[in-house]
């Protein structure tokens, strides 16, 4: 099984990273330690991260309420009664309806069980999330990191991350991936909590704000 962190053992990891490095003690030093950012296992979650796909975090989110409002409470069965009209309506792209129904499906034909993925190592999750059109690397991280609370992920494909990993790190805008992701190596196994420093720097340093951290596509 693979390691996870609780908010027990959350703040004692942020002291153990800020220990081995001076860069993120300076965070937490000078904005506090990050949220534990957390969600339920849920339907309804894997749709809020395919609609943060590419887009603000205000933008999913007020799409997310009117599917809630829409439904009166976001399941499988009642997506996918709705048509492409009353999608449209909630702020769902063409695309993004796509994803969200062939989500439902597969959860309605438990070709996902969700429960399921509570015992699978993080490599297993990810094969069986991104077997779904429209989920991605970056909805799996999303996915383990805050939903089953797995310590050592990086999402490499998060805008909001690699970027304030640079800016600390003083790495130039265009630094390969490869490279970064061997920068964020230093931080196993606790890669997604030293993650979750990085998301809280850059939420808090000037000019920057919730609703501007946004990930890259997916596929």
């Amino acid at each position: 099984m693979s390691k996870t962190f609780s908010k027990d053992s959350f703040k004692k990891i942020c002291d153990q990273l800020a220990k081995g490095d001076q860069d993120l003690l300076h965070i937490i030093r000078a904005y506090g330690y990050p949220p534990m950012w957390t969600r339920p296992n849920s339907f309804a979650t894997l749709v809020h991260i395919i609609l943060e796909q590419q887009v603000s975090l205000a933008s999913a989110l007020a799409s997310l309420k009117k599917l809630q409002e829409k439904t009166k409470g976001l399941s499988p069965r009642k997506v996918l009664r709705l048509n492409d009209e009353e999608m449209r309506a909630c702020y769902v792209s063409r695309q993004k309806t796509g994803y969200i129904r062939g989500l439902a499906e597969a959860i309605l034909k438990k070709k996902l069980l969700l429960e399921n993925l509570e015992t699978l190592s993080d490599d297993e999750v990810r094969a069986e999330l991104t077997s779904l059109k429209g989920i991605g690397n970056w909805t799996a991280d999303v996915y383990l990191m805050f939903v089953l609370q797995r310590a050592d992920v990086f999402p490499a494909g998060d805008l909001a991350a690699v970027n304030a990993l640079k800016r600390i790190k003083h790495l130039a805008p265009v630094t390969p991936k490869e490279e970064v992701v061997a920068v964020a190596a230093q931080w196993q196994p606790y890669r997604t909590v030293a993650s979750m420093i990085l998301w809280h720097f850059y939420l808090s340093s000037p000019s920057r704000g919730k609703n501007n951290m946004a990930p890259v596509s997916e596929k």
